[in-house]
Formats: structure tokens, C-alpha cells, sequence
């Protein structure tokens, strides 16, 4: 086994992941969202969180280091054609992911009251969860721009 084949498998392994995570975490979260049990939403806020610590973290810096390593060793030009833009978007993808953590942890933390004090959750816990929904929708279509990027290499 060659280090072109270990670093790439783990690219695509952890490309997998960050997908996949992100996709379940996703689905979870606003299908669970859309029930308005405050017991599910404080349960899955929780997880969705410890699941973005967990895997999608981890999956991030690998992906940086997997793809760098494996321009480097395929003599690819970090900053030029399809892998430039396929290293914006991911950027871009990771600057959506930054604030939908945030506010994660913080309707994480308005379910953890409104369940303790048997209120609603409210108004602000909608406009976090709008929000986030929209964040996650760039971010979503750049991970697919891509895995398009990394299969086709346009010139």
C-alpha cells in the first residue's frame, strides 16, 4: 500500500463522514424541530451537537490535511483551476458551519430551559432555527459543488 492510496482513502472516508453527518444531522434536527416537543427537540439538540463535536470536527480537519497532502504529492496547484474553487467553496461550506454550531448550542440551551420551566420555547428559538436551516443550505450545495469538483476536475 502507497501513501497516494492511504491518503486518499482516508479523503474519501472522511468525505463520506463530513457528508453524512452533516446530511443526518441535518434531517434530525429540523424533522425533530417540526414536532414542537420540547422533550425530542432538547434530546436531539443535545446529540446534534455531540455529533458535530464527534465526527463532523474531526472530518473537517481531515479533509484539510488529506486534500492538501494529496495535491501536494499529485503536483496540484492549491490555488489555481477546480481544486482553487473546490478549496473556496469548502471554505465557504465551513464559514456556514461555524455560526450553525453556534446556534446549535444555543437552541440546545433554550430547549434545555424551556423544558426545565415548562414555557415555549418562543419566537427566538424560531428565528435560530430559520437561520440555521439557511445556512445549512449554501453550505449543503457547496459539499456537493464539491464532490462534483473532486470527480469531474474540470479544466
Amino acid at each position: 500500500m502507497n501513501s497516494y492510496f492511504v491518503l486518499k482513502l482516508v479523503h474519501v472516508i472522511s468525505a463520506t463522514v463530513l457528508f453524512g453527518t452533516g446530511l443526518g444531522i441535518a434531517f434530525f434536527k429540523w424533522i425533530t424541530d417540526r414536532t414542537g416537543n420540547t422533550g425530542a427537540i432538547r434530546v436531539v439538540s443535545e446529540k446534534v451537537v455531540l455529533a458535530d463535536w464527534l465526527f463532523t470536527l474531526p472530518a473537517i480537519l481531515v479533509q484539510a490535511a488529506t486534500g492538501v497532502a494529496l495535491a501536494k504529492l499529485l503536483g496540484y496547484p492549491l490555488f489555481r483551476g477546480w481544486l482553487a474553487w473546490a478549496i473556496v467553496l469548502f471554505c465557504v461550506a465551513g464559514l456556514c458551519w461555524i455560526p450553525v454550531v453556534w446556534l446549535q448550542l444555543r437552541m440546545r440551551d433554550l430547549a434545555r430551559m424551556s423544558e426545565r420551566g415548562g414555557a415555549p420555547m418562543g419566537a427566538l428559538y424560531r428565528s435560530y432555527a430559520r437561520v440555521w436551516f439557511w445556512l445549512g443550505v449554501p453550505a449543503f450545495a457547496s459539499v456537493v459543488l464539491v464532490f462534483w469538483l473532486m470527480i469531474a476536475k474540470p479544466q
